[in-house]
């Protein structure tokens, strides 16, 4: 009877070293996506008034956790019912990284934004206040559903050829830290330039090197963001190449010689250009269509 016991313990054990090993693997694997969803979430969240930052940030960070509950399921009913049906959903999530990626490199270059977002309605009350914030952090979320799935599934496709209990554990492991490192750290940036503001109030003329760290921290916010919209654009790139190098033999035979990190990058950025071709000319056939 004891050894069974002990034996069951022995089982748990071994499920949680696995799980640990292959967490620490989907973490590195996933951690390019994160850095985009920093980026973007990091964008999001600023722009409020400093006493509604924490709130809105808050709001937003329950509706990530929310977005988990619903995908983490699903996810988990593919691996154990339609296993065959993640690796093409990670392709295709692939494909929109490297969409997104060359669709923010195109708009770099253009100084042409898809969101309008400076085309804000005139706020008179605080009633139009709160409305502008619902929308916001809505749209936050909306974001956020879509960085979640493309996050599950990449860490749902490392642990494929594990046991379900194993997916499990790491799976909703990788989802749950994303959330609270992501936010996390999004709600410190949000308030560098607050934090500066009361370095500089405290300093006044009395304490220079006060008031100029104030002074850095206000105006480091914004190049904080663009690095890290940089950085997550080049992690795209390089995550959606590595998922066509992994699961296309063929690209991994041609590119075989050339560094990991120079193939991945150069075929995320083939795949980004020809999907961003792609959306084009279909945009402009629907639009003579509407004209006929």
């Amino acid at each position: 009877m004891s050894g069974g016991f002990f034996a069951v313990f022995d089982d748990i054990a071994t499920l949680l070293d696995d799980a640990a090993m292959m967490s620490k693997v989907a973490a590195k694997k996933t951690v390019g996506i994160l850095g985009d969803d920093l980026a973007v979430n990091a964008q999001k969240a600023s722009g409020f008034a400093a006493s509604r930052e924490i709130p809105v940030l808050w709001a937003i960070t329950k509706g990530s956790l929310r977005n988990k509950l619903i995908i983490l399921p699903l996810a988990f009913l593919l691996s154990a019912f339609l296993p065959w049906s993640i690796i093409p959903i990670l392709m295709l999530g692939g494909l929109y990284l490297s969409f997104e990626a060359a669709e923010k490199v195109l708009e770099y270059f253009t100084h042409h934004s898809n969101e309008k977002d400076d085309e804000e309605p005139l706020i008179k009350s605080e009633e139009d206040i709160l409305k502008l914030e619902q929308q916001k952090v809505k749209s936050a979320i909306l974001t956020d559903f879509i960085l979640s799935i493309e996050i599950v599934i990449m860490a749902l496709g490392i642990v494929l050829e594990e046991s379900l209990p194993v997916q499990i554990i790491v799976v909703t492991l990788i989802a749950f830290l994303a959330t609270i490192g992501v936010y996390g750290i999004v709600a410190l940036l949000v308030r560098m330039d607050d934090f500066g503001f009361e370095l500089i109030e405290i300093a006044q003329d009395e304490q220079p090197l006060l008031k100029k760290i104030g002074e850095l921290l206000v105006q480091a916010l914004p190049k904080v963001i663009r690095i890290l919209t940089f950085l997550g654009t080049v992690a795209m790139f390089l995550v959606a190449g590595g998922i066509f190098m992994h699961n296309i033999e063929a690209l991994h035979a041609l590119l075989h010689a050339l560094p990991t990190l120079l193939a991945e990058l150069l075929v995320g950025g083939v795949v980004g250009i020809f999907a961003l071709v792609l959306h084009t000319f279909y945009g402009m056939i629907a639009k003579k269509f509407k004209q006929v």
